[in-house]
């Protein structure tokens, strides 16, 4: 009997070999579209060719329409005004100089702006062929730094800790209440709850152990117990260089983590492999800049084999690039070669 995508990936999470290692695709919609036309496929079509064993279903917001300002692109539901191409930057901070009163007064968005009507249906498309991605993406360290500003976010943290505990409680309140809502209308047909938070930069963590410890463990902890209880996999994306960070992450029970990459200080494969392999799902690795940007197709198989040789033994592990999303000027090509190898030679 022929394995799913979905039987795969499971058995993948729980550190089980499975027929061959799964496949993740994250692309930016520039490079989706490019590869599109390219290749002469469709949205499925694309998905099916490059055998990406994934399948993400979404909510949609169905809140009040706000008035952007002049300049601004896009507006975050915490009223966050941003310019600048895709998310661009915020223009303002606006509890930068809040006080434990102003954190509270704030004009927090409601869950029920959140429509959850289609989830289940587009999930119910896949006929349980594929593992479904489903849940809020609740990027809450981004939120908070938004609405703080960065440097004077970590200042808090020393001067005012009770108003950054404040901003992350209003935070994760919201995108709780969201998820319980997807889930309770499409927890049965969703298999991975995926959240995302960037903690590492090229050079290390963004933040102490510590400090982690302290601000944004808790919060995150919420968000894996919430996803355990409908009976999910939780997989949390991070970019950078966080392994001081992973310990722990596997202490309050997070199953995996997206999308690792090599090239960041402290994330060399064969470490993490060692130290944590047996503990916490790893997804991605194969290095998005230096080899599938910069790289010929040969290059690519070459680092991708080296990498599945890493990563692959025992489960556990699920191939795709070291980014969230393949950027424009990737080579399709190059893309082709990584997933054909994972096809190919990861059995």
């Amino acid at each position: 009997m022929q394995t799913t995508s979905r039987e795969r990936v499971l058995t993948a999470f729980e550190h089980e070999q499975p027929d061959r290692v799964p496949c993740w695709c994250g692309a930016s919609v520039e490079f989706w579209d490019k590869a599109k036309r390219q290749l002469q496929l469709d949205d499925e079509g694309l998905r099916i060719r490059l055998g990406d064993d994934f399948r993400r279903v979404f909510a949609e917001y169905s809140g009040p329409d706000f008035e952007l300002s002049e300049g601004a692109t896009y507006r975050t539901v915490f009223g966050v005004q941003r310019e600048g191409l895709g998310y661009g930057q915020p223009m303002s901070h606006p509890l930068a100089s809040a006080t434990l009163k102003d954190v509270h007064d704030y004009p927090w968005p409601d869950p029920a702006w959140t429509d959850v009507s289609k989830v289940r249906s587009q999930a119910l498309v896949y006929n349980g062929q594929y593992a479904i991605l489903g849940g809020d993406w609740s990027p809450f360290w981004h939120d908070a730094i938004d609405l703080l500003g960065m440097e004077n976010m970590y200042m808090k943290m020393y001067d005012e800790p009770g108003l950054v505990d404040a901003v992350m409680q209003h935070l994760i309140d919201y995108y709780a209440a969201v998820s319980e809502r997807i889930f309770d209308s499409a927890g049965d047909v969703i298999d991975i709850f995926f959240i995302g938070n960037d903690l590492g930069s090229q050079t290390g963590p963004l933040l102490s152990p510590e400090l982690f410890e302290r601000f944004v463990l808790p919060h995150l902890r919420r968000l894996i117990d919430l996803g355990h209880c409908y009976r999910l996999k939780v997989q949390l994306h991070c970019c950078g260089g966080f392994a001081p960070l992973i310990p722990l992450m596997i202490d309050i029970g997070l199953d995996g983590l997206h999308a690792v990459q090599p090239s960041c200080y402290g994330m060399d494969l064969s470490q993490l492999k060692t130290d944590f392999g047996d503990k916490i799902l790893f997804n991605g690795a194969i290095d998005s800049h230096h080899v599938l940007i910069e790289g010929t197709p040969e290059t690519v198989r070459q680092k991708t084999r080296e990498a599945l040789d890493i990563m692959a033994p025992g489960g556990g592990y699920i191939a795709g690039a070291s980014h969230d999303t393949i950027l424009e000027e990737t080579p399709v090509e190059n893309v082709l070669a990584m997933f054909d190898t994972v096809r190919d030679y990861g059995n």
